[in-house]
């Protein structure tokens, strides 16, 4: 595989650096129920959920015509979430992640742009120890801007001229043509297809021998 040369690689966070479905499928149901409704989530319904933003998440799954009552359940799912995660003591780190930002980060600045609730992303950092690898990092709860518009920004930020974008899912491509950036795909993760990438890594740690400085 050629190599991938790069002054910024900003990584997604869900099916990308950890699974978290798991835990918060439990979560989400919990939630669901303390605002009236009835509700099933898994894992697997959560994967093919996350990675939008939360309004888009409330509009595809809680079944009220009211939008006010969907986000707002849905902020409580967010709640309950990070309660559970603050919680639990496992890792849901995908195996090899550490010794992958070992390697990157003597390459490549490293960032971090999501579509989670704020908090997430410093929640991940906190319980990981993980934070000395990365250089910035934002997200859809930090500013109400989607995945393409935070890309631009945190490009701009930090003064990249060929930054990176790894992600999981179609969702994550589409942002990275919005924001004019390369995509590579994390097929390990949520997204069973997506359509057209310049690299992907089937194992997290592939991705430590194809990113190259520039």
């Amino acid at each position: 595989m050629s190599k991938i040369h790069t002054d910024g690689l900003i990584f997604d966070m869900d099916g990308t650096i950890w699974d978290n479905t798991p835990l918060f499928a439990a979560s989400w149901e919990r939630a669901c129920k303390d605002k009236g409704y009835d509700v099933k989530f898994t894992p697997a319904k959560l994967q093919q959920l996350f990675g939008k933003t939360m309004t888009d998440i409330a509009d595809a799954c809680i079944p009220d015509e009211d939008p006010n009552r969907r986000y707002d359940t849905v902020k409580l799912c967010e709640e309950y979430e990070m309660q559970d995660l603050a919680q639990s003591e496992g890792d849901t780190t995908y195996e090899g992640l550490e010794e992958t930002l070992e390697t990157l980060c003597k390459k490549t600045k490293l960032f971090i742009v999501s579509n989670c609730q704020q908090g997430y992303i410093e929640s991940f950092l906190e319980r990981s120890g993980y934070g000395k690898y990365f250089t910035d990092f934002i997200c859809y709860g930090d500013n109400g801007l989607g995945k393409a518009d935070n890309i631009k920004g945190i490009a701009k930020k930090n003064g990249l001229k060929k930054p990176v974008y790894i992600g999981d899912i179609q969702g994550d491509k589409d942002a990275c043509d919005a924001a004019g950036v390369d995509f590579i795909w994390a097929a390990y993760g949520y997204g069973d297809s997506v359509d057209g990438y310049a690299a992907k890594v089937d194992d997290i740690k592939d991705l430590g021998g194809i990113i190259d400085g520039i």
